[in-house]
C-alpha cells in the first residue's frame, strides 16, 4: 500500500509542482508581454495581469505523467488519446486569450475533444440495457458541460487550485483501490502542476491560468471522473466536483431564465457574488477548499459502504451542505458590530 504513494505519486507530485513552478519562471515575461488580462465590468482583478499559466500547468502535468507511465512500462494509448485532445484544447485557449474566438467555433471544437475522448474510452457506467449510442452522446453533452464549467468557475485568485487540487488528490490516492494507473497518475501529476502554480495565483494574484489552462484542465479532471464513474463509483465521482457543478449550474439555468446571452462574459456566478458581499478571494477559496475536503470524505464514503440508500443519502447530504454554501456566497457578509467602551 504504501510502495505507490511513496515510490511513484508522491515523486510525480514534486516534479509536476516543481516543473511547473519553473516554466512560470521562464514564461512569466512572454506573457507579461503578450498575454496581459486587462480589467473589466466583468472581472475581479483590478490591475492587467498576465494570463496563460495554464500553459506550465498542463505541459507540467502531461510531462511527468508521460515519464512516469513510460517508466512503469503501461500502455499509453488511451493517455495519448486524452493529452492530445488536452493539448489541442489548450491550443483553443491560448488562441482565445490573445484574439477571442466566436462561440460557436469554441464549442464544436470542445465537442469534437470530448467526443474523441468518450468514444475512445470504451467505458459504461449506465447499463447494459441503454444503447451505447445514447450513453456516449449523454457523457459526450456531459463533458462538454463539465469542460465549459471548468472555464467559467476560474474567474477568481485560488480557486480553480482549491476546487481541483482535492479532487486530483482524492483519485490519486485511489490507486490504493485498485483504481487504473493512468488516471492515478495523471491526477497526482496535475495535482502538483497545480500546487506549483498557487504561490503565483494566490489573492492577490500575479498570474492567471488562463483558457489555455482552464479548458484542458476541466477535459483532463472530466476524464478521470469518468473514469471514476467506470468503476461503480458514479456518487463519488458526482460529490467530488458537486461545489462546480451547482454553482455553475445554477448560474446557467438562471441566465437562461432571464433569457440572457450564456456565452458572453458576467459576474452573476455564487462565488462573484460573494466578493460583491464582503468576502474577499481568499475567505471565498478558503470556503471552496473546506467545502471540497468535506465533499471528498462524503465521496470516500460511498466506496466504503456502496449500498444504494447510503449512497443516495450522502448525495442528498452533499447537496445540502453546498446549498448552504451558496446560500452563504449570496448574503452580504456580517461584519462584527465594534464593541464600545
Amino acid at each position: 500500500m504504501i510502495g505507490p504513494l511513496c515510490f511513484i505519486l508522491l515523486p510525480v507530485l514534486i516534479s509536476a509542482a516543481l516543473l511547473s513552478a519553473l516554466l512560470i519562471i521562464v514564461l512569466k515575461p512572454i506573457l507579461i508581454r503578450y498575454a496581459l488580462a486587462r480589467p473589466n465590468a466583468r472581472s475581479s482583478h483590478k490591475v492587467p495581469t498576465p494570463q496563460g499559466g495554464g500553459i506550465a500547468v498542463v505541459g507540467a502535468a502531461l510531462a511527468v505523467a508521460s515519464i512516469a507511465m513510460i517508466a512503469m512500462d503501461l500502455p499509453l494509448t488511451n493517455f495519448l488519446t486524452v493529452a492530445l485532445a488536452a493539448i489541442a484544447l489548450a491550443f483553443v485557449g491560448a488562441v482565445d486569450d490573445i484574439r477571442p474566438l466566436p462561440a460557436h467555433v469554441r464549442l464544436l471544437l470542445q465537442i469534437a475533444a470530448v467526443a474523441v475522448v468518450v468514444m475512445t474510452s470504451g467505458i459504461r457506467i449506465f447499463p447494459d440495457w441503454i444503447p451505447q449510442s445514447i450513453e456516449q452522446a449523454f457523457l459526450i453533452l456531459g463533458g462538454v458541460w463539465f469542460v465549459n464549467l471548468v472555464n467559467f468557475m476560474d474567474g477568481l485568485d485560488w480557486i480553480t487550485v482549491a476546487e481541483m487540487a482535492p479532487i486530483t488528490a482524492f483519485i490519486a490516492m485511489l490507486w490504493f483501490l485498485s483504481f487504473p494507473p493512468a488516471p492515478a497518475i495523471v491526477a497526482a501529476s496535475l495535482c502538483g502542476a497545480l500546487l506549483g502554480f498557487a504561490p503565483f495565483n494566490k489573492p492577490v494574484a500575479r498570474l492567471f491560468l488562463g483558457d489555455v489552462g482552464s479548458l484542458p484542465i476541466g477535459l483532463l479532471v472530466g476524464w478521470m471522473l469518468l473514469h471514476l464513474a467506470g468503476t461503480g463509483a458514479l456518487a463519488a465521482a458526482i460529490l467530488l466536483p458537486l461545489y462546480y457543478l451547482m454553482d455553475a449550474t445554477i448560474t446557467l439555468l438562471r441566465r437562461l431564465a432571464r433569457r440572457e446571452k450564456v456565452w458572453e462574459a458576467h459576474r452573476s456566478h455564487f462565488y462573484q457574488k460573494a466578493t460583491d458581499n464582503g468576502f474577499s478571494a481568499l475567505s471565498v477559496s478558503a470556503h471552496v477548499f473546506g467545502l471540497n475536503l468535506v465533499l471528498a470524505g462524503l465521496a470516500a464514503m460511498t466506496l466504503i459502504w456502496p449500498s444504494g440508500p447510503v449512497q443516495i443519502a450522502l448525495l442528498v447530504l452533499g447537496v445540502v451542505l453546498v446549498g448552504l454554501v451558496l446560500r452563504r456566497f449570496s448574503h452580504p457578509r456580517a461584519v462584527p458590530l465594534e464593541v464600545s467602551r
